[in-house]
């Protein structure tokens, strides 16, 4: 076999395994395996931009999820939990910064780490990375955790929601809470339930609307460029979806089926994301980042589970 058709074998069995994401065949969890046996075993082109189109798709769903969110109560999630949402960031940062200290990690690394569990994962990384002028292999390494962590996320909280009997609502506002990426936030929700998909995205996007002040604040510390802060846009678009959705009602039907649509996009997301998770990867950056990562995604975990059962 030519060289030339190893890579159309590649193209073609890895665009034909995505379109089968698109398809109410595959669920989440299910997507991302299959990307990650993949990468692992050496099918993904050479030529696809994992990071590129993941970014873009996963901008274009969460947009349209928000035509399925019903405006009061959006305000209602977001404004009941603002309290819990502000605590997890900060008690996440400083906990984050302790142990970067203490474990003798690199303090970059380990604050692009602890911002990517505080906020949402990818993009807060890459939002407080050029701040803070971190390196290549600093924002690879801290993304590397990250992925590896929403990909567990994705099997370990239905099941520990199931086990406890978490309602919709609390299982949204948890998953929330305590997921670092966006899409895994929204895959472990949708696997819990659609209400807890629509509590789910509301109250982690206001979440990420602390991607802007976090990443000035980080400037100012690390002494970096405050001009390169990027402002994720999908966001804004995602509130303009809800107020349409809200003020002309009369579209129901297309927004029923946007929100469906965008939710099977989302399951190609995470195909994406798992083709750019290998084992290899992740040896290559040693134990610390990832324990450290780990670290807080526990105590954020457990410490928010436990205020929401309790209160």
């Amino acid at each position: 076999m030519t060289n030339l058709s190893t890579t159309q074998y590649k193209m073609w069995l890895f665009v034909a395994v995505g379109l089968l994401c698109l398809t109410p065949l595959i669920s989440s969890p299910v997507a991302l395996l299959m990307g990650f046996t993949l990468a692992s075993i050496g099918l993904v082109p050479d030529s696809i931009d994992l990071g590129k189109w993941t970014k873009k798709l996963l901008a274009y769903s969460i947009v349209g999820l928000g035509f399925g969110i019903n405006l009061p109560e959006a305000i209602d999630a977001s404004s009941n939990n603002l309290g819990l949402i502000v605590g997890s960031i900060f008690f996440t940062l400083i906990l984050g910064y302790g142990l970067t200290r203490l474990m003798g990690l690199d303090s970059k690394t380990g604050h692009l780490i602890s911002c990517g569990t505080a906020i949402c994962g990818g993009s807060a990384i890459a939002a407080v990375a050029p701040a803070i002028n971190a390196k290549n292999d600093q924002i690879a390494v801290s993304l590397a955790c990250v992925f590896l962590l929403n990909s567990i996320a994705l099997f370990v909280f239905p099941t520990i929601g199931h086990a406890l009997q978490l309602s919709q609502y609390d299982f949204g506002v948890w998953s929330a809470i305590a997921i670092h990426d966006t899409s895994s936030v929204v895959g472990a929700a949708a696997a819990y339930g659609d209400d807890a998909l629509k509590i789910a995205t509301t109250v982690k996007l206001a979440r990420a609307l602390w991607i802007i002040p976090i990443a000035l604040l980080s400037a100012i510390a690390f002494g970096g460029d405050k001009s390169k802060i990027t402002i994720p846009f999908f966001i804004l678009f995602y509130c303009v979806a809800i107020l349409v959705a809200y003020f002309i009602p009369q579209g129901q039907p297309v927004y029923n089926l946007l929100f469906a649509v965008s939710k099977q996009v989302l399951v190609l997301c995470l195909f994406l994301i798992g083709a750019a998770i290998t084992v290899k990867k992740m040896r290559a950056n040693g134990p610390k980042p990832l324990l450290l990562g780990v670290l807080l995604w526990f105590a954020i975990g457990s410490s928010s589970l436990i205020y929401i059962v309790t209160f």
